[in-house]
């Protein structure tokens, strides 16, 4: 594969996400965090990189408080009406989450499916999602991130992997770029029901990936350190064998 652009983030996102497979993982993914992080209810959540709301409209039918923020516009309109139809309370606001101006605001931070960690131009540019998240917490909030694992990354790149979901079959490749610690992701679906089509995947998106060491090292800077890491949303220890890595820490 050839990496897309490094403006890649800001302009590939369309409504078709929600027909991916992962989105049916939403609700069990919920609970997990609700569970991990030891939730009541009344926590204010900030869903950073939320796209079309899943995440934060799940919460907000429990009860909870919520900001959404996302930079593609049809994801936060389809966000919003989906907000009004249920009449939730919820607020989503279409931004670059580097521009938002948070300060102590939040008892919870959360950026899932990646959250746009590691999707920017820079390893300086994307430390400021860090700076972001740590200035957006209460003293003794927490954050919550799903992404990949750069030690997987080093052991098992390249790799293909495939997932079965209730209308298509998501098929995904992955290569890495030791030097620039990249990985090259690309994936294709194979709907049912239809002539199936050659898959092609010359272009991959560039992310940034961390080991559990160097985030561990990013927290501390920041005032916040990692209280415990998984590799799957049924609690699993994390490990380098395990491409997720899901990281819970805690602002002192």
């Amino acid at each position: 594969m050839k990496a897309k652009g490094s403006d890649w983030y800001k302009s590939i996102w369309t409504l078709e996400a929600k027909n991916q497979s992962w989105v049916e993982e939403t609700e069990n993914q919920v609970e997990f965090i609700i569970k991990t992080l030891n939730l009541t209810g009344k926590e204010h959540i900030l869903d950073l990189a939320c796209g079309f709301g899943r995440h934060s409209l799940a919460f907000a039918r429990r009860g909870f408080s919520v900001v959404g923020v996302d930079i593609t516009k049809e994801f936060i309109n389809d966000a919003i009406k989906s907000s009004e139809e249920e009449s939730l309370q919820v607020q989503f606001i279409h931004s670059d989450i580097r521009d938002i101006r948070f300060n102590n605001e939040f008892d919870v931070v959360l950026n899932l499916a990646d959250g746009a960690i590691g999707y920017l131009e820079s390893d300086e540019e994307n430390l400021k999602i860090f700076d972001v998240i740590s200035t957006a917490l209460k003293s003794g909030g927490k954050h919550f991130m799903d992404v990949c694992n750069a030690e997987h990354a080093e052991y098992y790149f390249p790799k293909h992997a495939w997932e079965i979901g209730a209308s298509a079959l998501s098929l995904s490749l992955f290569e890495w770029d030791r030097k620039n610690r990249r990985m090259l992701y690309g994936g294709c679906d194979i709907p049912y029901g239809e002539p199936a089509k050659r898959p092609e995947i010359p272009y991959g998106d560039p992310i940034r990936l961390y080991t559990l060491e160097e985030l561990q090292s990013i927290f501390y800077k920041r005032n916040m350190k990692i209280v415990s890491a998984f590799s799957n949303y049924n609690g699993k220890e994390a490990s380098y064998k395990e491409l997720q890595l899901m990281v819970y820490s805690l602002k002192l």
